[in-house]
C-alpha cells in the first residue's frame, strides 16, 4: 500500500501521454494491433510518438530518464524518430529555475555567489535527470564549470527504488527463472550506482581517479577539480572547450578523423575496463565531447562520473578470456570458462553449451558493425542462458550497458567498425602482460613487501599450528609433524633465493644488453 500512490501516478502518466501504445506498436503482429486500437479508444494523441515517449519519462523522473538515454543510443533497436526525440534527454531536461540554482550555490558554500565567483552565468549550459551545469569565472580567473545537484532527487530515487525492490522480491517469489537473473541484486547494485550519483563529492573523486589513470593514454581529456568548491551538492571543476560528439557534421569539417575517433573510443573503453578495472559508465553522447583545441586535438572529452563501474581482478580475467575465445571463435573455451566461473551448474555439458553459444555467435561475426545488433545476440544469449540456467552476475549489468553505449556511439561515428577486432590486438597485449613474465614480475614487485614481512613469522606461526593439531601426549605425531615443518621451511627458503636468483639473472642480462658496444 505504500507504493499505491507512486504506482496510480506510472499508470496515469503512461496512459496520459500513450506510452502503452508507443510500446504495443512495435509489435507487427496482426492481434498486437487490435489490442493497440482497443487501448487507444477515446484519447486523442496527437503529438509525436516520440515527442510522447520523451515527456513521459521526463514526467516520470531520472530512473526513467536513465532508461531513455540508454534507449536513444541504440538506434539499431529504436526507430529513427524515437531515437531523436530520446536524445534530447540526455543534456536537455527542462532546467529548474535559475534563483533557485543561485541560491543552492551560495548554501552550499556559506557565501554571497558574488564572494566566490567573478561572474556566474545563470542560464545552464546542461540540464539532465539529476543536475544542471552553469559556466562561471572564479576570482582568480579561471574558468570553470559549477554543477548543482537538482533539489528533491533523493525522494524520488529512494520512492522509485523502493518500488523497484518490491517488484524483485516478487519475480524472485513467483518465478524460478527470476531467481537465476537475481533481481534483488541487480537492483541493489543500481541503487547503489544512482545514490552515489547524488553525492557529488563522490563523484569529484572518481574524475580525480579516471583523470589519473588516463594522463598517460592521450586519448582522452578529464577535468580537473577545484576541490576547495566541492560539496555533495554542489561541483566546480576545469571548464572543457569542446564539441559535442553528437554534432558529426562540426567535428568532421575541423578535420577530426573519425575513423581514427572510433578506434580511439573502442582503446579508451577496454583500457578501462581491463587495465584499471575501473570505466566511466555513462557514456552516452550528452557526456562526451572532441577537443578542437590545436593542443589536444582529435581528443576525447569525458564529462559527468557520477556512474563508475568497477571489476575485480578474478571478472577482469574472466571477462578477458572469454572475449578473446569469442573472437577467436573458440566456443568449447567459451563454454568451458561458463563452468569454471561458476557462471552455469559444474554438470553442465560443455558440448550443448559450445553448439548453442556457436548457433548465436556464427551469423555475426563475419559481419560489419552496421550489419550486427547486439541488441539480437544479447536476445539469443538470453534464451540460451534460460535452457542452461546461466546465473546472472550483477556487477556486470553495469558493463553490459556500457557496452551498448560504446558500440551506439561507435556505430554513428563509423558504421563499419568493427569492435571486436579492434579489441583483439589490445586484449592479447593485455593478457600477455597479465599471464607472461611481465606479469609475474610485476605480481612478484607488488606481493614483495607482503611477502618480506610473512616469510619470517611463517615458521613461529606453523609451529603454533602444529602444536595446536596434535594431541596431547602424542609425541611421536607431534615429531612427525615438526618434521613437516622443518621440510616445509626449508621448501619455502628455496623457492624465495630461486625467486631472488631469478630476478637478479634477469637485471644482470638487462645490463649487458644495454652495455654500449
Amino acid at each position: 500500500m505504500a507504493h499505491l500512490g507512486r504506482l496510480v501516478t506510472i499508470v496515469v502518466t503512461v496512459l496520459r501521454f500513450g506510452l502503452d501504445e508507443v510500446a504495443l506498436s512495435a509489435f507487427p503482429q496482426r492481434w498486437v494491433r487490435g489490442l493497440v486500437r482497443m487501448v487507444t479508444l477515446g484519447r486523442r494523441l496527437d503529438a509525436p510518438r516520440g515527442v510522447r515517449l520523451r515527456m513521459g519519462l521526463e514526467r516520470l523522473g531520472p530512473i526513467f530518464v536513465k532508461f531513455g538515454q540508454v534507449l536513444s543510443t541504440r538506434r539499431d533497436l529504436v526507430p529513427p524518430d524515437v531515437a531523436n526525440e530520446l536524445a534530447r534527454l540526455q543534456d536537455r531536461v527542462p532546467p529548474f529555475p535559475a534563483a533557485q540554482s543561485r541560491a543552492l550555490v551560495e548554501r552550499a558554500f556559506g557565501r554571497r555567489i558574488d564572494e566566490v565567483f567573478a561572474s556566474f552565468e545563470a542560464e545552464p549550459v546542461a540540464s539532465a535527470s539529476i543536475a544542471q551545469v552553469h559556466f562561471a569565472v572564479l576570482k582568480d580567473g579561471r574558468e570553470v564549470a559549477v554543477k548543482v545537484l537538482r533539489p528533491g532527487m533523493l525522494e524520488v530515487i529512494d520512492q522509485d527504488m523502493n518500488l523497484l525492490h518490491l517488484l524483485a522480491r516478487w519475480v524472485e517469489r513467483l518465478s524460478v527463472d527470476g531467481r537465476r537473473l537475481k533481481p534483488r541484486e541487480v537492483v541493489a547494485e543500481f541503487d547503489g550506482y544512482l545514490h552515489d550519483e547524488l553525492d557529488l563529492v563522490r563523484e569529484a573523486a572518481n574524475a580525480a581517479q579516471l583523470r589519473r589513470n588516463m594522463e598517460g593514454l592521450k586519448l582522452v581529456l578529464v577535468p580537473e577539480m577545484v576541490w576547495e568548491l566541492c560539496t555533495p551538492g554542489v561541483m566546480v571543476m576545469q571548464r572543457m572547450h569542446g564539441v559535442p560528439i553528437s554534432q558529426l557534421e562540426r567535428i568532421r569539417a575541423a578535420g577530426v578523423d573519425i575513423r581514427k575517433l572510433a578506434r580511439d573510443g573502442v582503446t579508451i573503453f577496454f583500457t578501462q575496463v581491463f587495465r584499471d578495472g575501473f570505466f566511466h559508465a555513462d557514456m552516452h553522447p550528452g557526456n562526451i565531447q572532441v577537443s578542437l583545441d590545436p593542443r589536444t586535438f582529435g581528443r576525447y572529452i569525458a564529462l559527468d562520473f557520477g556512474i563508475i563501474g568497477t571489476l575485480t581482478e578474478n571478472d577482469k580475467q574472466y571477462l578477458a578470456h572469454n572475449l578473446l575465445a569469442f573472437i577467436r571463435r573458440d566456443y568449447k573455451r567459451v563454454a568451458e570458462l561458463h563452468v569454471e566461473s561458476g557462471w552455469v551448474p559444474a554438470n553442465t555439458r560443455i558440448d550443448a553449451l559450445e553448439s548453442a553459444i556457436r548457433t548465436v555467435a556464427e551469423p555475426q561475426l563475419d559481419r560489419p558493425l552496421k550489419d550486427i545488433s547486439l541488441g539480437q545476440i544479447l536476445l539469443r544469449l538470453f534464451q540460451i542462458s534460460r535452457r542452461f540456467n546461466v546465473e546472472i552476475q550483477p556487477q556486470l549489468v553495469l558493463l553490459q550497458k556500457t557496452l551498448l553505449n560504446v558500440e551506439g556511439l561507435g556505430r554513428d561515428l563509423d558504421p563499419d567498425l568493427d569492435i571486436w577486432t579492434s579489441a583483439q590486438p589490445f586484449l592479447e597485449r593485455w593478457m600477455n602482460e597479465q599471464i607472461g613474465w611481465r606479469g609475474l614480475l610485476e605480481r612478484l614487485k607488488n606481493e614483495a613487501p607482503r611477502y618480506a614481512q610473512l616469510l619470517p613469522e611463517l615458521p613461529r606461526l606453523l609451529h603454533q599450528v602444529l602444536q595446536q593439531q596434535a594431541r596431547p601426549g602424542d609425541s611421536q605425531a607431534l615429531q612427525a609433524l615438526l618434521t613437516e615443518q622443518r621440510r616445509t621451511h626449508r621448501l619455502l627458503q628455496a623457492l624465495l633465493w630461486l625467486a631472488v636468483g631469478f630476478v637478479t639473472g634477469l637485471l644482470v642480462t638487462r645490463a649487458f644488453s644495454a652495455w654500449p658496444g
